[in-house]
């Protein structure tokens, strides 16, 4: 549901946008009513849509319409694509795929269009990927700009970037080709899950979309560390010294803290699982803060998030805990990736995924149709439906609403809803 009093799209600063959504009070429902409540699916049956579908409101519109008639229950649509907004935003730039088109708001239009066909919106927020491995962004305010400080750090680069300026142009060109340079890798500048201001930022981001919007649900992506090599930010190594303190003895950490005044690398690579554990919890913990700021005003809003299908891959590489998120009630519905050709992994994949989660509602399987022809994704669909899980997420609207080969063929989005939705 929209909520209304809190009027974060006017505040002047963030702290203010923080503070205002925290007195923010859930709008009564009609008598009788409950919209949220009837977009609520036995099986939920959700497409992934990419920032590029959403280029001009004929294209949205397009998009709701084409999901609709594929037998699609619910979007989850990507708001916040690299640190900019598809949305009506003050707190962070518009997306340059918007640029130079007469202003129109993205996430409103799909809002009120699938609602007008009973289908749920979910917000989709890229968490700590901001940017592409490419030239900076055009906005002096995106936050890769105004704060080169809040990203995260390459092992690589930690030595050579510890004592200098991020405000040095230097600083940022050195992490873009360091990003350019490993694109096979990942995906281009992270922000540092341990840095105060980011933690902030991403909170106001969904305390702003679920004061403004009727939402049915938000969605977390990139809600973890690109890989083990990250973050090695001056920041980062900073409060990993402070967290630690309590965890050794009073000489072993004088004597690593000695050591730090030659290699900032001292700690990390003396206390290599407590390291891992303090990156863990740090993006644990926005987790834990997100999700207990936005039930406080919007308790039935879903809050989900697409993780990595392995959850000890999940764990060690990414930082990503997803399983202890469900079991500590942080986290309403996991969407692990399944992303794969192979049916046996596959299978294998939503079992562990049903296994780790508290109930069949709580996980949903997120199907890769851009990596598999039509038959192997309706193979897919069918295998987690009968493993027992609480419904698919389709990646994505824009691969699976392409133009087929043959004029007049149908497209592979509608090939899914036949197959799958039993749709005409």
């Amino acid at each position: 549901m929209k909520h209304t009093g809190i009027g974060i799209r006017g505040a002047a600063v963030l702290s203010a946008a923080l503070a205002a959504a925290a007195l923010a009070v859930a709008a009564p429902a009609a008598a009788g009513s409950d919209p949220a409540g009837e977009r609520r699916f036995d099986e939920v049956r959700a497409l992934w849509v990419v920032r590029y579908a959403l280029g001009s409101p004929a294209a949205v519109r397009e998009m709701v319409v084409e999901a609709a008639a594929s037998g699609f229950n619910t979007l989850l649509v990507q708001v916040r694509g690299r640190g900019d907004a598809l949305y009506a935003s003050s707190l962070e730039p518009r997306a340059e795929l918007l640029a130079g088109a007469p202003w129109f708001d993205p996430l409103q239009i799909i809002v009120d269009e699938a609602h007008a066909r009973g289908m749920a919106v979910h917000a989709w927020v890229n968490t700590h990927l901001v940017w592409g491995p490419v030239d900076p962004p055009r906005s002096p305010e995106h936050l890769v700009n105004a704060h080169p400080d809040w990203l995260a750090v390459p092992r690589s680069l930690g030595r050579q970037l510890y004592d200098r300026d991020p405000q040095d142009p230097a600083f940022l060109r050195l992490l873009i080709r360091h990003a350019q340079a490993n694109t096979s890798g990942f995906e281009g500048l992270y922000s540092s899950p341990s840095h105060p201001q980011v933690q902030e930022r991403v909170e106001a981001v969904w305390l702003d979309l679920a004061a403004n919007y009727d939402l049915d649900g938000i969605h977390f992506d990139y809600v973890r560390l690109p890989s083990p090599e990250f973050d090695y930010s001056r920041g980062a190594l900073d409060r990993f010294r402070e967290w630690v303190r309590p965890h050794l003895p009073d000489e072993r950490y004088a004597a690593l803290i000695a050591a730090s005044a030659s290699d900032p690398y001292a700690l990390p690579d003396a206390l290599d699982d407590l390291w891992d554990q303090f990156r863990r919890e740090q993006v644990s913990a926005l987790v834990r803060r997100i999700y207990r700021s936005v039930k406080e005003i919007c308790p039935e809003l879903v809050v989900s998030a697409a993780v990595k299908a392995d959850p000890q891959h999940a764990r060690t590489y990414y930082f990503q805990s997803w399983w202890g998120w469900l079991a500590d009630g942080i986290l309403d519905v996991a969407v692990p990736m399944a992303y794969t050709t192979d049916p046996e992994r596959f299978a294998g994949l939503v079992d562990v995924a049903r296994v780790s989660a508290p109930a069949r509602e709580r996980v949903w399987i997120g199907v890769g149709a851009y990596k598999n022809p039509v038959d192997a994704t309706l193979w897919q669909i069918e295998q987690a439906r009968v493993q027992g899980v609480g419904g698919v997420v389709v990646f994505a609207y824009d691969a699976a609403a392409s133009t087929p080969a043959q004029a007049g063929a149908p497209t592979p989005l509608q090939r899914i809803g036949r197959g799958a939705f039993g749709r005409p």
